[in-house]
């Protein structure tokens, strides 16, 4: 009965939002000084955003993102809310994204979350849990099962709204220069892996090392590190990776369905015509859901493109490798949740959607996976390789 109640407010304030792009759309627009649009009422100045990202300027998928969320905004708005891009480094460092946002040195930002570890812990749930759920299952859980209103509420203190900015899905578990036979194989491995993961890495071993996008090639060719994540075939073979890495494995256990934020500052937020703000709550929405779509394709072709142009050696990581990585995930999990109030908050929440939506995976995504693998030919990636 209560879903009953809710859901004709829930459509009116999505209606309303829409309502509001769609007329906007059919604002005549004229050529002029960019500080001007003009609506039927006559001239009208612009507002003006400034939007930095973690990523290099130009990088597909990622870095596309908050590019085509400023699009969606100036051009829904009818050129009232302009918003420019800038890659990390412009204005600030891409660690600085968030800092930049809080302090209104900039009014909106693309990243990811886990990037802020070292100030708000919890945040790692809003980018990936190791071993925990995937990109569909995190916006269930973000947008109907109370994990936005969580994360409005962990980023508030700082003057900051999230709203989910895309996701790559499944990522790959990375590049190594070594052969990963049993967990032995873990120890003293230098790795590039942030957030949570990192800290399951070192627990299991390794030695998690925190490198921006934009170092990850050199840091590979030069040893200053033996392997590196950074997210799968589209935006790796993007960077290079697969020219100083030998081998390519899978699956991302520590990103299975990474989530990534566009962040705008509160009172700039605030401070927007209510019609804009819906504007800017539709085109977040947007972008998150087109991003997974260029991913799920990219991702696609340029494994196909590593595989037979580059004889790419893509490999399974081992069972023990990855009971390794399990057990030291569950142990780095619980001391986040015993350390921080609002990481034990947010954590109930999140293995709670996670524990119901798993069950129900496991007749819907899961079974038929299982049922088209048993009816279809099989796929292999060596044979790809071969060809």
């Amino acid at each position: 009965m209560r879903e009953k109640q809710v859901l004709p407010v829930v459509v009116v304030v999505l209606t309303a939002a829409l309502v509001a792009v769609i007329a906007l759309w059919t604002l005549d627009r004229v050529e002029g000084p960019e500080s001007a649009t003009v609506s039927q009422d006559g001239p009208v100045e612009a507002i003006e955003w400034k939007l930095v990202t973690t990523w290099p300027k130009g990088l597909p998928g990622l870095g596309a993102a908050p590019e085509n969320f400023a699009r969606r905004v100036n051009e829904a708005s009818g050129g009232r809310l302009r918003i420019k891009v800038f890659g990390a480094g412009e204005i600030v460092p891409a660690f600085e994204v968030f800092d930049a946002v809080s302090r209104g040195v900039a009014e909106a930002g693309h990243g990811a979350a886990y990037y802020w570890k070292g100030k708000i812990p919890a945040s790692v749930f809003y980018t990936a849990v190791p071993f925990g759920m995937t990109a569909q299952e995190a916006n269930g859980w973000l947008h109907y099962g109370g994990g936005l209103e969580l994360w409005r509420e962990l980023y508030a203190p700082f003057g900051v709204v999230p709203f989910a900015g895309g996701s790559t899905g499944v990522q790959m578990a990375g590049w190594f220069n070594i052969r990963l036979n049993n967990r032995a194989d873990l120890e003293g491995l230098k790795m590039r892996i942030p957030g949570l993961a990192g800290e399951v890495f070192d627990a299991a071993g390794g030695s998690a090392v925190r490198i921006a996008g934009g170092e990850v090639y050199t840091s590979m060719q030069t040893g200053v590190i033996d392997a590196v994540e950074w997210v799968g075939p589209y935006n790796d073979r993007t960077l290079g990776l697969m020219e100083v890495g030998d081998y390519y494995y899978y699956p991302g256990w520590h990103e299975p369905g990474a989530m990534l934020e566009t962040i705008v500052n509160a009172e700039a937020l605030a401070a927007l015509p209510e019609d804009l703000q819906a504007i800017v709550r539709v085109a977040a929405r947007a972008t998150n859901t087109d991003m997974l779509d260029d991913f799920t394709a990219n991702n696609s072709e340029s494994l196909q493109i590593l595989l037979t142009e580059f004889d790419t050696e893509v490999l399974p990581l081992p069972d023990d490798v990855m009971d390794a990585l399990y057990e030291s995930s569950q142990v780095a999990i619980d001391a986040l949740v015993n350390a921080d109030p609002m990481a034990k908050k947010i954590a109930a929440s999140y293995f709670a959607f996670a524990t119901k939506v798993r069950t129900y995976h496991e007749i819907s995504e899961r079974a038929y996976l299982n049922g088209r693998n048993r009816l279809l030919p099989p796929v292999s990636l060596t044979e790809q390789s071969a060809e």
